[in-house]
Parts: C-alpha cells; structure tokens; sequence
C-alpha cells in the first residue's frame, strides 16, 4: 500500500494517475479536489461549502450506501463504521468548509463527489486511528 510522505512545510504529497500535489495537511480533502479547485478556479467564486443542504443531502446518501452495503455483506463493518463516523462527523457541521469545489464544478457531480469521497475517507482513517491519507481505504 502506498503511503503519503509529509514534509515541513504543512503539506502532505499525494499521488494520483497524474502525478504528485502537495496538499495542505491541515485538510481533510485531497489530490483530486485540489485539481477540481485549480482547474475550475473563478467559476463563480463560490464553494458548495455554502450551500449545506447539498452537502448533508450528499453525506447522507453516502452513509446510506455504507449502511445498505453492510447489511448485503458487501461493506465489513469496520469500514462502514468508518464512513458512518465520517458522514456523521460532516452532517455536525463543523466540516463544511472542507468541500471546497466551484458550485457549478460542484453540480456536475464528479468532483463534488472526490470532494466528499476524500473527506469521508480521511475521516474514516482518522476514525480508525490512521494517519490521514488519500490512498486506498484497505483494511
């Protein structure tokens, strides 16, 4: 399993098809929001992290599918405990801030969705006593 490297400058680097982003590690989003936010820059200035129901809607279903997953034998618990923390963790509302995608990037779904995928999934690391990561979530 790949591991993220830190260096002393408050970033953390992660890897992807691509390549290599530093990304803030006082974050809990990763490489692909931060390619949504540098390619989609000025859209319209506005985050989804101003529209909360979007989000919590969002967060919602994913814990939804984490739960339904679960009960299908398809999700192990400790993963869909994992997620459900997370989606639970952003439905306090303390983290919105981290979804940080342009509202009309936001509404084309892909990034909106890596958006949330990486939170929920540093979250859920977090959560299982992990460092935070971006990489795959094996357990």
């Amino acid at each position: 399993m790949k591991t993220n490297s830190y260096d002393d400058q408050g970033y953390r680097k992660e890897q992807d098809l691509i390549g290599f982003k530093n990304v803030p590690e006082n974050v809990y989003y990763g490489i692909q929001t931060l390619r949504a936010m540098e390619n989609f820059q000025d859209i319209t200035g506005v985050s989804i992290s101003h529209f909360c129901h979007l989000i919590n809607a969002l967060v919602m279903v994913k814990s939804a599918a984490a739960q339904a997953n679960q009960s299908l034998g398809l999700l192990n618990g400790k993963k869909a405990d994992a997620i459900v923390y997370a989606c639970q963790k952003v439905l306090d509302g303390s983290l919105h801030e981290q979804f940080t995608v342009d509202i009309v990037q936001g509404g084309a779904g892909t990034s909106t969705n890596m958006n949330a995928n990486e939170v929920i999934a540093n979250l859920g690391l977090e959560y299982l006593g992990s460092c935070q990561t971006n990489l795959e979530f094996e357990l």
